[in-house]
Order: C-alpha cells, then sequence, then structure tokens
C-alpha cells in the first residue's frame, strides 16, 4: 500500500473505533472508572484522527488559479446610498 491508502485506512479505523467508544459509553453498565478511562482513550484517538486528517489535507495540492491577465478589464463595483 502506499501512503494516501496508509492514510485513509488509518483514518477509516480510528473512525470506527470511536463509533464503538461512543455506543460503549452508553452502556449503563460501565464503571465510574472504565467510563472516564474510555474518554481518555477517546481524547487520545480523536487528537490522532486529527493528525491523519491534517496529514491528508497538506497532501492534496492546492487549486491552481490563473493569472489574472494584464489586459483583462479589472472588476468594478458601483457603490451607492
Amino acid at each position: 500500500m502506499n501512503q494516501p491508502e496508509v492514510l485513509d485506512s488509518d483514518i477509516r479505523a480510528l473512525q470506527q473505533w470511536l463509533r464503538a467508544a461512543w455506543q460503549q459509553l452508553g452502556d449503563p453498565s460501565l464503571t465510574t472508572f472504565a467510563r472516564r478511562e474510555l474518554r481518555n482513550q477517546m481524547k487520545l484517538c480523536s487528537a490522532d484522527l486529527r493528525a491523519c486528517l491534517q496529514r491528508v489535507a497538506e497532501q492534496q495540492p492546492e487549486p491552481v488559479r490563473s493569472p489574472a491577465s494584464p489586459y483583462s478589464r479589472p472588476e468594478l463595483r458601483i457603490l451607492s446610498w
């Protein structure tokens, strides 16, 4: 697998884990300690997910804007009161 595929699979895995953790967090039989530990793990997973999404955003090329022609008419706005 190449780098984008690895990042994509990591993102999917983190999203699935977080989804399952939210469902588990709603379980009334969960102890206070287990609930706190699960929330701490969810925070760490969210930070990892944010970092992966940031890496994907950095890898995507920015759209190329065509330079304005020096001979084109400028956009004018007429403002009135």
